[in-house]
């Protein structure tokens, strides 16, 4: 039997008359007989490649064959744009065969709540943290709302995957399935992956399960790669080419979002802008305007690389580097969805280190090259989050119930970390117990019972920031550098959502910061930079120093700069660690490593005047020869990345852990040990610069 006449009869009926399909996509028919047999299951396919029906179609004719009853069915998505953006589709699909599909997540009011609760729907949408935040409540009965939940399925799984946020859902959903007292089916949608057996088997706590679609980097599109020299420039380029179509324009900060649409909006182009900052309501209409204008530029963070639909794009651009080659895939593929339409990509390299990254990233696309996804390691804080938050579940948790709750959730810690743990939180009044009995004790209550314990149920930490309104409309949010008055006693003018506002009060106890528009140039400020560049891309960027072909087209502006880079850095070899004294007294080590192995060989050689970027390490206290002595001593097994004060702060759940484990946590993170033993196992050349 075909796979399509697996499918229960009403929705073959509707696919067929309703949505007006004449087939299905490869991955969606692959994906029939493995989910409607129960199968854990990975689909991956890329953006707009149909995953959602590929998961829901199934899964939906399974519990209408199954005559499952109830909330069944969890959709677990890592943006509440995403779900709102979904919910009216799966509604749909659900509609076919008598069921019903709601949201739920921390814009939803209380009122919509307590009608999920009274009549739940057969599939909730939802994000992992608003998951545990019903486990939690006093307000709902836990076994009563999601005992008879059979299947999960986990929507752009790679986003959680390589984040803490991936070691929180999956605590979640193992306290789930001893609440429900079955295992769920566990259904991943991805874009590709660079090692997708393993993320299935992450997902699935290694039971058994099936990889759906295709595998590997490779999809086609035109790419050309521009050398602009700054985000002015990228402006000009952006309100002179390409009118006529919808732009999607992604840049790796808000700060230069704004930056970007404030210059385009004083060119005269329509302008729409959407990021993490802005208001919920902002960035709906930003990106429901969007959908329908035929002539007009978003310029977006990567909130919208994910897959929130807003209709046909012609073009999208690039300004600055993504921070991978999965990253440039999936907002690539944002574009060519029209029938007869190709994928278009124009990145505008700010600087040289953008050029050399982004032409790093297309060789390696070229070549059929994507990342592995790796789970964050020793997730230490996240044991001691998710005990907290069972204390809270339950009412009390004894030390035994403790792994049988969590599963194989934390087994990479091993006994000793979680043992140390749980003795830190009961010396420190994080938790207290009573024979026997683990309660929340008063220091966990200070630092996390605000707001009903929301702050617990996040695994990440969030920066401090103050909510932007004129009069009653909400437009955001901005960090408090941002709200630094001028030196010159002039207005203070911020940038948000594109637009300039002038600050008239700002009510510090209430974080809110009341603003008017003006005609004067404002500034965005944020905390937070771009990732590091990795090892591959690095390393690539090198190849193509050495006259390797970029996978891409140039422009003119590129071709000539690359030349000129070609030339200047003649002594990249691919073979070698240049160790270069330069003309401005400063010495360079030319690694190729990125950022995290360049930090690590920076503080291995603990001189002063020493600091790290993606493509090396550079001195200003020492010479060649001393620099050269310097890397032959380094040890790279014992070579590890400095960790800063601040950084273990910022590691959410970070009081919970002593002072040595939290640091210990943070610089497994920061670790990129096999790019130092490439780079140290290298041999050395010493090069004058003669430019």
């Amino acid at each position: 039997m075909e796979p399509f006449e697996q499918l229960h009869p009403a929705l073959r009926y509707h696919i067929v008359n309703t949505l007006g399909w004449a087939d299905l996509r490869p991955t969606q028919r692959d994906a029939i007989v493995p989910i409607q047999a129960g199968e854990n299951v990975l689909l991956l396919a890329p953006t707009a490649g149909g995953k959602t029906e590929a998961g829901a179609l199934p899964l939906l004719s399974r519990a209408a064959t199954g005559e499952w009853r109830g909330l069944s069915c969890l959709y677990l998505c890592p943006l509440k744009a995403l779900l709102n953006n979904l919910e009216p589709r799966l509604a749909l699909y659900a509609g076919f065969v008598g069921r019903r599909a709601a949201v739920w997540h921390g814009d939803i009011g209380e009122a919509a709540r307590r009608r999920l609760v009274r009549d739940p729907p057969d599939i909730l949408l939802t994000t992992p943290e608003s998951l545990e935040a019903m486990l939690i409540s006093t307000r709902v009965d836990h076994a009563g709302l999601l005992g008879g939940v059979q299947a999960v399925v986990v929507d752009e799984l790679h986003a959680f995957a390589g984040d803490d946020r991936g070691w929180h859902m999956l605590a979640v959903l193992a306290r789930l399935e001893r609440l429900a007292g079955r295992n769920l089916q566990r259904i991943g949608l991805s874009a590709t992956v660079g090692n997708p057996d393993e993320l299935l088997r992450w997902l699935s706590r290694d039971r058994q399960g099936r990889v759906v679609g295709p595998r590997g980097g490779q999809i086609s599109g035109e790419v050309t790669a521009d050398h602009v020299g700054s985000v002015s420039n990228a402006v000009r380029v952006l309100s002179r080419v390409f009118r006529g179509e919808r732009r999607l324009v992604f840049a790796d900060s808000r700060a230069k979002v704004e930056e970007l649409a404030a210059g385009l909006r004083d060119a005269g182009v329509r302008t729409f802008v959407s990021h993490g900052s802005l208001s919920a309501d902002e960035r709906r209409h930003a990106e429901a305007a969007f959908a329908t204008e035929p002539d007009c530029v978003i310029a977006a963070t990567s909130t919208l690389e994910l897959g929130i639909d807003v209709g046909d794009l012609d073009r999208v651009v690039q300004v600055g580097a993504p921070p991978s080659v999965a990253s440039f895939l999936q907002r690539m593929g944002r574009t060519g969805r029209r029938a007869g339409s190709s994928r278009h990509c124009l990145f505008l390299a700010t600087g040289d280190s953008d050029l050399l990254l982004c032409l790093g990233i297309t060789k390696l696309w070229r070549e059929g090259w994507i990342e592995q996804l790796e789970p964050t390691p020793r997730p230490t804080h996240l044991f001691a989050q998710q005990v907290m938050a069972l204390v809270l579940q339950q009412g009390g948790v004894s030390l035994a119930d403790i792994d049988p709750w969590l599963g194989t959730t934390f087994d990479t810690l091993g006994p000793g970390d979680r043992g140390v743990v749980l003795e830190h939180m009961l010396a420190s009044g994080m938790l207290s117990s009573d024979s026997g009995i683990l309660g929340l004790g008063p220091r966990a209550e200070k630092e996390f019972g605000r707001r009903h314990f929301g702050d617990l149920v996040v695994s990440f930490s969030s920066p401090l920031l103050l909510s932007v309104v004129s009069g009653r409309k909400s437009l955001g949010s901005v960090h408090p550098l941002a709200l630094v008055p001028p030196r010159d006693g002039r207005p203070l003018v911020i940038l948000l959502a594109g637009r300039s506002w002038r600050v008239v009060d700002i009510d510090w106890p209430r974080r809110c910061v009341s603003v008017v528009a003006s005609d004067a140039p404002g500034r965005a400020r944020w905390l937070g930079g771009t990732r590091p560049a990795s090892f591959a891309v690095c390393r690539a960027a090198e190849s193509v120093l050495a006259a390797e072909d970029p996978g891409c087209t140039l422009s003119r502006r590129a071709a000539d700069r690359l030349s000129e880079l070609r030339n200047r850095l003649a002594f990249i070899d691919r073979a070698s660690v240049p160790i270069v004294a330069q003309t401005d007294g400063k010495t360079r080590v030319w690694t190729f490593a990125g950022g995290l192995a360049n930090a690590a060989i920076a503080a291995g050689i603990s001189e002063t005047g020493v600091r790290a970027d993606d493509f090396g390490v550079v001195s200003t206290s020492q010479g060649a020869s001393a620099l050269a002595d310097a890397l032959l001593q380094l040890d790279p097994a014992a070579l590890s990345t400095a960790v800063e004060e601040e950084a273990v702060r910022e590691l959410k759940f970070s009081s919970c852990l002593p002072t040595e484990l939290a640091t210990d946590v943070v610089g497994a993170r920061l670790a990129d040990s096999p790019a130092v033993c490439a780079t140290l196992a290298r041999p050395h050349r010493l090069i004058r610069d003669t430019s």
